[in-house]
Order: C-alpha cells, then sequence, then structure tokens
C-alpha cells in the first residue's frame, strides 16, 4: 500500500454498533425518524427565526445558529451510520475519517460555546434589562458568533493533529459507528501517551471553563429573580431560563461520560454516543418550541401562510 501522512492505512472499516449483529434493520427503521425529525425541526426554528421579525433578537440569533449546528453536527455521522445499517460499505476512506473526526469535535465544541454564549444572553436580559439592546448590540452578538467558529476550530485541529499526526500501520477496524478519538488511537502503532492526555485535558477543559461560565451567569440570573417581588416576574424569568438550562443538561451529561470517564466502556460510549448524535439534536427544537410561545406562534404563522398558498 502506498504511504499517506506516514501511514499504511488509506481507508478504516467502521464496525459499526457493537453486540447489534442481525439488528441492522431494525436500528435503521428506529434511527432513521430521529435523524429526519432533526433535520425538520431545526430547520422549522431557523425558518420561523430568519421569517419572523418578532424574533430578530440576540436569544433567537443564537436559538439559530444553535439550530444549524445541531442539523450539521448530527449530519457529521448519521448518514453513513444509516449507509450501514441499511446493508452498504462500512469502508470509509482515511480523508474522510479526518474530516468526520474534525467536524465532529469542531460542531460539537461550538455548540459548548454558543450554550456559554446563550447563558451569557440571559444573564444580561435578566440582570440588565435596561442596558441589554447596547450590551447586546448586533456587533456584539455577530462577534460573539464568529468567536464560537474560531474557538471550535482550534480546538478541532488540536485534537485532529494530535490524533492523525499517529502512524497507522493496521489493523484498520474501528470499533465504532464512526471515526471519534477513543476508537482510533488504539489502532494507532505509537504512542498515544500524548495525544490521549492532551485530548482528555483539551476536552475535560473547554466542558469545565464553558461550565463554569454557565453556572455563574445563571447564579447571578438566580439571584436576580429572586429579588423580583412579583411572582409573575419570577415565572416568566424562569420559563425563559428553563429551555436552555434542560438543553445544556442534555448536551453535557454525554460528554462528560464519554470524554472524561477514567476508564472507557466501549458500550456506554456507543449508546452515550448514539444519544449524543440522534436524540440530543432532536430535542432542542422540541424544547424550545414547547416552552417558547413566541417561536410557537411563529411557526403557526408559517403554517398557516404556507396552507393559504397551497390552497390558492
Amino acid at each position: 500500500m502506498e504511504k499517506k501522512n506516514d501511514s499504511l492505512v488509506t481507508e478504516f472499516i467502521l464496525l459499526g454498533i457493537p453486540h447489534t449483529e442481525g439488528l441492522e434493520t431494525i436500528l435503521f427503521v428506529l434511527f432513521l425518524p430521529f435523524y429526519a425529525c432533526t433535520l425538520l425541526g431545526n430547520l422549522s426554528i431557523l425558518v420561523a427565526v430568519l421569517s419572523s421579525t418578532c424574533l430578530h433578537t440576540p436569544m433567537y440569533f443564537f436559538l439559530g445558529n444553535l439550530s444549524v449546528f445541531d442539523m450539521s453536527f448530527s449530519s457529521v455521522t448519521c448518514p453513513k451510520m444509516l449507509l450501514y445499517l441499511m446493508g452498504l460499505s462500512p469502508i470509509i476512506s482515511y480523508k474522510a475519517c479526518v474530516s468526520q473526526l474534525f467536524f465532529f469535535h469542531f460542531l460539537g465544541s461550538i455548540e459548548c460555546f454558543l450554550y456559554t454564549v446563550m447563558a451569557y444572553d440571559r444573564f444580561t436580559a435578566i440582570c440588565y434589562p435596561l442596558r441589554y439592546t447596547v450590551i447586546m448590540n448586533p456587533r456584539i452578538c455577530l462577534a460573539l458568533a464568529v468567536g464560537t467558529w474560531l474557538l471550535g476550530c482550534i480546538h478541532s485541529s488540536i485534537l485532529t493533529l494530535l490524533t492523525f499526526i499517529l502512524p497507522y500501520c493496521g489493523p484498520n477496524e474501528v470499533d465504532h459507528f464512526f471515526c471519534d478519538i477513543p476508537a482510533l488511537l488504539p489502532l494507532a502503532c505509537a504512542d498515544t501517551s500524548l495525544a490521549q492526555k492532551v485530548s482528555f485535558t483539551n476536552v475535560g477543559l473547554v466542558s469545565l471553563i464553558c461550565c463554569l461560565l454557565i453556572l455563574v451567569s445563571y447564579t447571578r440570573i438566580t439571584i436576580s429573580i429572586l429579588s423580583i417581588s412579583s411572582t409573575e416576574g419570577h415565572h416568566r424569568a424562569f420559563s425563559t431560563c428553563s429551555a436552555h438550562l434542560i438543553a445544556i443538561l442534555c448536551a453535557y451529561g454525554p460528554i462528560i461520560t464519554v470524554y472524561l470517564q477514567p476508564t472507557p466502556n466501549p458500550m456506554l460510549e456507543t449508546v452515550v454516543q448514539i444519544l449524543m448524535n440522534l436524540v440530543g439534536p432532536m430535542l432542542n427544537p422540541l424544547i424550545y418550541t414547547l416552552r417558547n410561545k413566541e417561536v410557537k406562534t411563529a411557526l403557526k404563522k408559517i403554517l398557516h401562510r404556507t396552507n393559504y398558498v397551497s390552497e390558492s
């Protein structure tokens, strides 16, 4: 075989979901609706945010960004997994494997940063309501969004470089349904201790810093809410933040379980990764639409407009 990136391996074989031999058709029928709902739900949120002028605020600007990232995040791994479950080739080229790992961590880290920015947005709205439009002006919102992209790119580039600078001489069977660091490093024919330590530290630091910033924001938010005298004010403030908190728990739970456990459990990792790739991105539209009257109203207007056009 021709050498490629100091490696004899030019392609990898994804072994898929462990202990599911013979269940491929059932899993395909189960997972396809999840992926379809993820795309449809997040696309609906994005269309609502773009088309409704009442949603042209910082909060919904970041929610629209989150919808884009959720659709993209699921699309990094799910199509290949669904094709494998249909009985098509489980082989993935070396370059495609590099791309899959890069974009998985790129989009995943952007989502973490975006949740942190959204917490800051809620903190500003509740703690400094009179200065909110000045602090969260369009230029600042754009800078925060671009900043999440840049930080995600740096974070993912480090992890991807450390993983694929190692030589892969064979075997080339990845015991997972997509290319990820814990599944690839055991295949490297060189010392992986540096890559393991840096990836553990990198993912751990990003998650920890984001969690701390979110915790600080919501501590200040809670103090401000408790100082509100009216019960209606309490309810409105808590309802504004509850959807974001639920989404954060759904996002950070899998990250902590997969990447920060001292002794990796392949089966547990696979189950959690499926939840993170399929269920989490699908839940975000439900979380935000079911608890948000403005988004529901915007979606109803779009549906009414669509029905009117189709009837006419």
